[in-house]
């Protein structure tokens, strides 16, 4: 309930204190959910960005000209990190997250089927894709198939050829997915989905700010992107490996003919046309801003030097981890994103031990085990996590039952 009113310090310190219960974001042991770079310069900016833009609102392009041109830049600077073929402008807008750009893109499939005479449409998406192309089919109408995965946790290029049908509108392919950090084989799915008429969805919201760099590092990454014949939409998140705050995501088509499907119009009440190219109307202009902004200060050589030092990060871990007995990665994972499993080890209970000494690591169920994300603060702490990680393994009780839970 509000109160009388406070004053603007007691507020304060009353958020001060009960901040203090939740994880550090700006620290070194949250593995997920916030990708901290540990450069002061790069939050300055974006602090200094957010105070200008705070209160503006991205919704009509024809009063916030110049925010709506900004917004356009960063979809371009997007659309060529993934090899979309020059237009005017790309066919494409800014989400508040990766969930958002999913359910775009999902919508844009349904009604292109539709548009084919499909009523109840089919989406085809690995096991291991995120819950976002579920919630579409739930909130669209449309009926969802899972993919198997085959023994290198990816989708089962086998498995989807039986599973695809006429009624299949769009065949998803994760680059990387978020359980194992793995590329699915974009190239057969995508040929899959093209030779049945659907689209084909490359989820690269983790992956995204991450494998182009990788590939300009001379690193070996598998076809996935606009280069792959039969990939219709891409989506990327800026606020994972972008390095801006929450509510920065991209949606991208290949064909501008797409994008007509995803735009929400309507005149038909008493104040002219309406008219939204994602779920939200008002939008908070901050994080497009922020996403502009940090693209322009960092440019192509600053995200190298920040992949380039994440990969050293992770190469260390990596070696760490292979150096503890009863552990084993999951498959070989591409990025920064690592999934362990045991055969010998209940990882759960090692995950507890973890948690007591302060490290917030998630848990997996296919296969059972752990699983978290770097970003570039944790180059700084390497040491003291595989120690702490190897004293786990080696100390742990039973199980304390603490279940894998994503939100």
């Amino acid at each position: 309930m509000l109160s009388s009113g406070r004053l603007a310090a007691e507020v304060l310190a009353e958020l001060d204190e009960r901040r203090q219960n939740d994880p550090d974001v700006h620290g070194h042991r949250l593995f997920g959910l916030v990708y901290p770079t540990g450069r002061k310069d790069i939050e300055a900016l974006i602090g200094e960005v957010y105070e200008r833009f705070l209160f503006s609102n991205a919704l009509n392009p024809r009063r916030f000209t110049e925010l709506a041109k900004i917004e356009q830049e960063v979809i371009s600077t997007a659309a060529d990190l993934v090899h979309r073929a020059p237009g005017d402008k790309p066919a494409g807008t800014m989400t508040s997250g990766g969930t958002e750009s999913i359910l775009m893109s999902m919508l844009t499939n349904r009604e292109r089927a539709r548009s084919r005479g499909i009523e109840h449409p089919q989406v085809l998406a690995p096991e291991s894709a995120h819950p976002a192309y579920a919630k579409a089919a739930h909130y669209f109408g449309m009926d969802y198939a899972s993919i198997p995965l085959d023994d290198d946790y990816r989708a089962d290029v086998g498995a989807a050829r039986s599973l695809v049908n006429e009624r299949t509108c769009v065949i998803v392919a994760s680059a990387y997915s978020y359980p194992h950090g793995i590329v699915d084989p974009v190239v057969d799915l995508a040929g899959l989905a093209a030779g049945h008429g659907a689209g084909c969805h490359v989820d690269a919201c983790i992956g995204g700010f991450v494998l182009p760099f990788l590939e300009m590092l001379g690193r070996p990454v598998p076809p996935w992107d606009f280069r792959v014949d039969g990939v219709t939409e891409i989506s990327m998140d800026l606020h994972k490996y972008g390095y801006v705050p929450k509510g920065a995501s991209v949606i991208l088509h290949r064909d501008d003919d797409w994008f007509s499907h995803q735009v929400f119009f309507y005149d038909q009440w008493g104040s002219g046309l309406y008219g939204t190219p994602a779920i939200a109307g008002a939008r908070t202009a901050a994080p497009i801003v922020a996403a502009w902004a940090v693209g322009q200060y960092l440019g192509v050589e600053g995200y190298l030097e920040i992949v380039a030092d994440l990969c050293a990060t992770t190469d260390r871990v990596r070696q760490g981890i292979e150096a503890i007995d009863g552990l084993q990665i999951v498959g070989d994972p591409i990025g920064p994103l690592l999934a362990l499993k045991s055969d010998q080890v209940d990882l759960y209970s090692v995950a507890d031990v973890m948690d007591d000494r302060g490290w917030y690591l998630n848990r997996n169920t296919k296969p059972y085990g752990l699983h978290f994300m770097l970003s570039p603060i944790h180059g700084q702490v390497v040491g003291q996590f595989l120690d702490d990680l190897a004293y786990a393994v080696a100390h742990h009780g039973p199980s304390k039952g603490k279940q894998a839970r994503y939100s």
